[in-house]
């Protein structure tokens, strides 16, 4: 999308909750649906971008319900809105709808969990640049971290209902299996052929598991087993590119790898982002400057949150 249609297609928009389920310890899929101008806008919104929820109104759950780990947390105020990316959107006629996945990790996504059916949030977006997937790529490796995996989702989600014709394999990874964000079992023969994960599957992509603890898929990080893959495969550096969202030192050693290889990478960066527009300046990521050993800062929020990894200095 150009910079003159995200910047006209920009907005603050109202989303009805269409569902907010459970899918494992901690993590929660939240469906939001648009209309009219909403729909609109949010019809266009590019995998890797993000929206700012306000979650201010939102009730706090019972005490009973609030983890022990946040009891003192979620007392606080929610003054700022909350940036979240999108792991499905999809435009049907004059609506809508996206999920999105959040972990129940403060004071706002605890307030999250009240939401149910029909209630109306304040969101504005779409904001930021998202992946840029160039021509004459064949195969999209895939790599999340954690809570990264949204973004990526997305990106499987819109390839292949376009028809891109590129083969994607997602590579997920998480300290133990309990930390993996994604709903449904984990089983022996879903992993050995390769589409362990619901939500990829369905996109007919597949999908390799790492645990630190080896309680699910490899044993050790994510990285390790990308790395074990591009040591086993056949194509040519040109023929690839790697797309990864998690935490920072995961998208450091992915930055190294495709580096050592040449194969083109784009980063999704995270970043407390207050104002979500460029104007607060919280994002700052240190970035390269073409043909010179200077360094910049740019703003995570209006540069990224998607970047080319050569650009980052880590």
């Amino acid at each position: 999308m150009s910079e003159e249609c995200l910047s006209s297609a920009r907005g603050t928009f109202e989303a009805v909750v269409s569902f907010n389920r459970r899918i494992g310890p901690g993590f929660c899929r939240l469906g939001l649906e648009f209309s009219g101008e909403g729909a609109k806008a949010f019809a266009h919104f590019e995998p890797g971008q993000f929206a700012q929820l306000d979650i201010s109104n939102t009730a706090l759950p019972s005490p009973e319900a609030v983890p022990d780990h946040l009891r003192d947390a979620a007392g606080r105020n929610v003054l700022l809105r909350r940036p979240f990316s999108f792991a499905q959107m999809t435009a049907e006629g004059r609506k809508t709808t996206g999920e999105l996945l959040y972990g129940v990790v403060g004071p706002a996504t605890v307030r999250m969990t009240t939401l149910s059916a029909g209630d109306k949030l304040s969101i504005i977006g779409p904001l930021g640049r998202g992946f840029r997937i160039p021509e004459g790529k064949k195969t999209l490796l895939l790599v999340g971290g954690g809570m990264g995996t949204p973004p990526l989702q997305h990106l499987a989600q819109a390839l292949t209902s376009q028809g891109s014709g590129i083969e994607i394999i997602a590579f997920a990874g998480a300290r133990t299996a309990e930390a993996l964000p994604y709903e449904g079992r984990l089983d022996d023969i879903s992993q050995q052929l390769g589409f362990s994960l619901a939500e990829f599957a369905k996109c007919g992509v597949e999908s390799l598991v790492a645990t630190d603890d080896g309680t699910a898929g490899h044993r050790g990080l994510v990285t390790d087993h990308l790395l074990q893959w591009l040591e086993q495969s056949k194509l040519t550096p040109d023929e690839m590119m790697m797309c990864a969202c998690g935490p920072e030192a995961m998208l450091a050693r992915v930055s190294r790898i495709a580096a050592e290889r040449n194969i083109d990478c784009q980063l999704s960066m995270e970043r407390r982002m207050a104002c979500g527009i460029g104007l607060c300046q919280s994002c700052a990521v240190e970035c390269r400057v073409p043909g010179s050993s200077e360094t910049i800062y740019k703003m995570c929020c209006e540069h990224g949150p998607v970047f080319d990894a050569k650009e980052v200095v880590f």
